[in-house]
């Protein structure tokens, strides 16, 4: 395992990352991990991804019409 040092952070995302890591009941260190785990991921799928950078956490609400099924062709003839 690697380890990195991050210097020269201010009080107030000190203090944010500590409340934030006591709400999870987790030490700082291990939210800071999980933090970065998830910044760097890749989704699993493309539309998580959409869903996360334009989805209502964002201001966006978009109305998706319903999903028709699709009937396969006959190639039979």
């Amino acid at each position: 395992m690697a380890s990195i040092s991050v210097r020269q952070l201010d009080e107030e995302t000190v203090a944010r990352l500590r409340s934030r890591a006591a709400g999870h009941g987790i030490s700082m260190e291990e939210e800071a991990r999980r933090i970065l785990k998830e910044a760097v991921s890749a989704p699993e799928r493309l539309g998580d991804l959409a869903f996360h950078m334009f989805g209502s956490r964002h201001g966006v609400d978009l109305d998706l019409p319903a999903r028709v099924p699709q009937v396969p062709l006959d190639l039979s003839e």
